[in-house]
């Protein structure tokens, strides 16, 4: 097999199309980076065929049979970290090109929901794009942008900081219990209506925090989502080492909170919810628990779903969000990636490759789910251990994150018209 890469001009990241390759290869895109690879029985050496091309391209080493490249996406270097046996050929941080045998990606299945997933790496396949922002802007709508103007750093900061002040919130320990009451007063005390979902942890006990918030509209109305799971974990040192979860996932957590706080005296049109995931470390018990007890007419009624797991460590030289989903939920990255663009500065990665997060149990009973971490072209490798602390915490990413979900909240929820506020 040989490989070669080169890079895409800024506007053709975010194609849909396929990328400019060369007769006889097959291509994968990972970005502003285009992978062609052929096998050697198919003609001429790849990169003497390139040399007579337009493109610049880079050959790569280290051979691989086409059956064994597999596309990894992990939290962290947690892949690596459990795995470090293995060639990686090509490294964008959360996604990873390996060469890994297929009796042995068989082996790995459902072992690591929450650290890893692996799958093949499919002909001409967009693995992840850039979108660029002057394509995805719309017009700055005031009331929205008024909202967006209402995230406080001092007070996602104030929040962010509490949680690791919690030994562990491992799902199933009494620490958890105490950051799940903490987080359920501070929604109530913005008037939320709340309430404690009981959820089953490898054969322990454990809580979701649900805060509800109705529309003010009469007659059918939708529900949004936000989610965040609250658990923290320590992988090496066990159940009741020191799991600080600063940014994993103390940032997505006090980022919902913080959205709560803006959202709390908007008059929407939809209904709202936040929902805080306990049980997301050790197998996305939480989220499976919550979408499990949901009656049809209420999954029918879900508009959208935010999910913020990792907000809060810059793995690259820009602000970068990536936005995570599948085919299901397109429409909303694409109104995320507006949003972003229209009242942020980030730089937006799009991916429909959904791994090792809350999101996915919600795309797989088909509801449109989206999950917004940090960019990462390197990655925290904190996560998981007593390594995870406030020290690693970027905020003005994690705030401009919070914007571009609170401008998407607000499109997707409306605002009443007067007469009903």
């Amino acid at each position: 097999m040989k490989l070669v890469t080169y890079y895409l001009p800024p506007d053709a990241r975010a194609s849909r199309t396929a990328p400019r390759g060369l007769a006889g290869t097959s291509w994968a895109q990972f970005g502003d980076q285009v992978l062609l690879y052929a096998d050697d029985s198919e003609g001429e050496d790849l990169a003497t065929r390139a040399s007579s091309s337009a493109l610049r391209l880079q050959e790569y080493s280290a051979p691989a049979r086409k059956e064994h490249m597999h596309i990894v996406v992990q939290n962290g270097r947690l892949f690596q970290q459990e795995h470090p046996d293995v060639p990686v050929i090509l490294d964008r941080g959360r996604i990873l090109l390996v060469d890994l045998a297929p009796e042995r990606v068989r082996r790995l299945e459902d072992k690591s929901l929450t650290c890893y997933g692996v799958l093949p790496l499919a002909p001409h396949h967009l693995v992840f794009a850039v979108r660029e922002a002057a394509a995805a802007r719309s017009r700055r709508v005031e009331w929205i942008a008024q909202l967006v103007n209402q995230v406080s750093r001092p007070a996602f900061e104030a929040t962010l900081s509490h949680l690791p002040s919690f030994p562990t919130r491992h799902s199933t320990s009494v620490h958890y219990a105490n950051a799940a009451s903490w987080a359920r007063d501070q929604l109530q005390a913005l008037q939320y209506t709340t309430q404690l979902q009981s959820i089953t942890v490898n054969g322990r006990s454990s809580q979701n925090v649900i805060a509800d918030r109705q529309g003010n509209t009469a007659g059918a109305r939708d529900v949004v989502l936000i989610t965040a799971h609250l658990d923290s974990i320590n992988i090496q040192g066990g159940p009741m080492a020191p799991a600080p979860g600063a940014d994993d996932n103390g940032s997505g957590s006090a980022g919902l909170l913080e959205m709560a706080r803006v959202f709390a005296t908007h008059h929407g049109e939809h209904d709202l919810r936040f929902v805080l995931f306990g049980g997301e470390e050790e197998g996305l018990f939480g989220s499976k628990r919550y979408i499990a007890s949901l009656p049809a007419s209420e999954k029918q009624r879900i508009r959208a779903v935010v999910n913020m797991d990792m907000i809060g460590t810059m793995n690259t030289s820009l602000q970068s969000v990536m936005l995570e989903g599948a085919p299901v939920s397109e429409s909303i990255i694409d109104a995320l990636a507006s949003a972003a663009a229209t009242y942020t500065t980030l730089t937006v990665e799009t991916s429909l490759n959904p791994f090792a997060s809350d999101h996915v149990p919600f795309i797989n009973a088909g509801i449109p789910a989206v999950l917004t971490i940090e960019g990462a072209d390197s990655t925290n490798s904190n996560i998981h251990s007593m390594k995870d602390t406030l020290e690693h915490i970027n905020y003005d990413l994690a705030l401009e994150v919070l914007r571009m979900n609170v401008a998407f909240l607000a499109s997707e929820i409306g605002q009443a018209p007067p007469a009903h506020v």
